[in-house]
């Protein structure tokens, strides 16, 4: 009675029917009441209310007022209004008054409200793109053992 037939008048089997397509503009949703261990990725929007421990890599990330990230942010986007403990690597990064941050920002736009928490560095990213991993096999130099290599060298 309520089976789909297919064009050759058989019951339609799972394959038969035709999913329909996500559309763009809606955001994966993360729940206030749903916990996740683990990494997300994502090619759309994300909109964490819940609680998560892992990275979340997507285009756009929203963190809600009463979400908790124990983890990295990575996107072109990312918007806080909840807590975030770890870095935040983003074009443009917005801290509502109810962000609580604990972790680096590298960001090329940075707006924070009045009332917003943030320990740890800001740092502005013009050259590089974001997403774009630093790859350098030279070791840092010493600053201390050049000044005293220096000072030998003018006594001698």
């Amino acid at each position: 009675m309520f089976s789909k037939v297919n064009k050759s008048g058989q019951p339609a089997t799972v394959h038969d029917t035709p999913r329909p397509s996500v559309k763009a503009g809606i955001p994966s949703i993360i729940s206030a009441d749903l916990r996740i261990t683990g990494d997300l990725v994502c090619s759309g929007d994300v909109q964490i209310d819940g609680w998560v421990e892992g990275d979340i890599q997507s285009r756009n990330i929203t963190i809600g007022e009463g979400a908790t990230v124990q983890g990295g942010l990575q996107a072109e986007s990312v918007r806080i209004c909840g807590l975030v403990n770890g870095e935040v690597r983003a074009d443009m990064v917005v801290l509502e008054k109810t962000a609580r941050v604990t972790g680096d920002i590298l960001h090329k736009s940075l707006a924070i409200e009045q009332g917003a928490y943030l320990e740890g560095m800001c740092r502005r990213t013009d050259t590089h793109p974001v997403t774009a991993v630093a790859t350098s096999t030279e070791a840092p130099k010493d600053i201390a053992k050049e000044i005293v290599g220096e000072k030998k060298a003018a006594t001698a």
